[in-house]
């Protein structure tokens, strides 16, 4: 039996993370569960898988949590009755876990993309010190993970994420100017929460995945692209340096990836499996990401060439950036904006501290509402 914590169980991957838990009952032992902010929904989990610990973001969250012990996630992410940690969390608050899980030498199975677009630099370091491996849930990173089983990362040529391009992949310039954010929330493909749903509506969601391919995978940012694929079928491409391709084909379900990480290296069949009917499949398309419509990619991908701290200002601005525009106070064309105003007055540092990251995500947060005011 695997023992699993799931940190994050209450939003989109927790919840698909547990489905694949109850649809493998022997096999997996929930030992913890922790949530955000959706405490009544974690106490129905309690209720289903009972695990030994809880936890919630904030204290104050943990404290109305009844059912099991309660515990900080950093200690729920490390405790020695865990084999693995589902990293299901938004944002900065799933770093610290991450960094407690790898010190404890367990495996993490990794959805948090602020985790190493914040701290890539010192998160893989101490994965390599600990031997700890970090699984991906992401479907366009686990596609390049499968992919490259059995291969060299010597023979690596390129990258390719395939991006749906979110609702809005043909709008005009003016047209984007006047999305709403009831809009912006209405994915055609993909279930997903508010933040990664913007995200992805912008494109930064595919600029935040080419900087964890490159600590993922350590590929080089410039043998990493992006192409967009509307049918979201075809989840990522390699290509070797012979001229081969692989590919990772499957209709967009995101338990899928989720289940690969939880029973790698072995493939279980289970009751998520639908067969992709080439025959009526039709075309599948593709195409290039027009960055002058969509800058946020452009940004992300020059924050990640830069390195250092800007990735972790990148990350804090786009956080506060989406907020801003789901409570009507800014544009969604104004989103890359403000992104690009607070990176432009960040000095960076190259190879940070934690604490050094910590401080440049403060202060892009302050610095990007207070551009707002002004």
């Amino acid at each position: 039996m695997k023992k699993l914590v799931v940190l994050g169980s209450t939003g989109s991957i927790g919840r698909q993370t547990l489905e694949i838990v109850r649809a493998f009952p022997e096999r997996f032992e929930v030992v913890a569960l922790a949530c955000g902010k959706n405490v009544s929904l974690l106490e129905k989990q309690i209720a289903e898988f009972r695990p030994r610990f809880v936890g919630a973001d904030s204290a104050e969250d943990s404290e109305k949590i009844a059912g099991a012990k309660r515990l900080s996630l950093e200690e729920l992410a490390s405790h020695p009755d865990v084999d693995l940690v589902v990293l299901a969390t938004a944002g900065r608050a799933g770093l610290g876990p991450a960094l407690a899980a790898i010190t404890a030498g367990k495996t993490v199975a990794l959805a948090n993309k602020e985790v190493l677009v914040m701290a890539g630099e010192i998160v893989t370091a101490e994965a390599r010190r600990h031997k700890v491996e970090i699984m991906p849930i992401d479907s366009e990173h686990s596609a390049i993970w499968q992919c490259l089983r059995g291969e060299e990362s010597t023979t690596v040529a390129r990258l390719i994420l395939t991006a749906s391009g979110g609702p809005f992949r043909l709008y005009s310039s003016e047209q984007l100017a006047a999305v709403t954010p009831e809009e912006a929330l209405n994915h055609p493909t993909w279930q997903m929460g508010a933040k990664v749903t913007i995200d992805s509506a912008t494109l930064m969601n595919k600029g935040l995945e080419v900087i964890e391919a490159h600590w993922l995978f350590g590929i080089p940012f410039a043998q990493v692209e992006v192409v967009l694929h509307p049918q979201s079928i075809i989840h990522s491409v390699v290509e070797f340096v012979d001229g081969s391709a692989k590919a990772q084909l499957s209709l967009p379900d995101m338990r899928l990836p989720i289940q690969y990480a939880l029973t790698y290296p072995e493939r279980w069949e289970g009751p998520f499996r639908v067969g992709v009917d080439y025959g009526k499949l039709g075309l599948l398309d593709f195409g290039a990401v027009d960055v002058n419509r969509f800058p946020c990619l452009k940004l992300a991908v020059e924050a990640g060439e830069k390195g250092g701290t800007y990735t972790a200002v990148l990350s804090a601005a786009d956080e506060v950036a989406v907020e801003l525009f789901l409570t009507g106070k800014i544009s969604f064309t104004d989103i890359a904006t403000l992104i690009k105003r607070t990176l432009d007055r960040h000095e960076g540092v190259e190879h940070p501290s934690l604490e050094q990251v910590l401080e440049a995500d403060g202060w892009a947060r302050e610095t990007a509402r207070a551009l707002v005011l002004r």
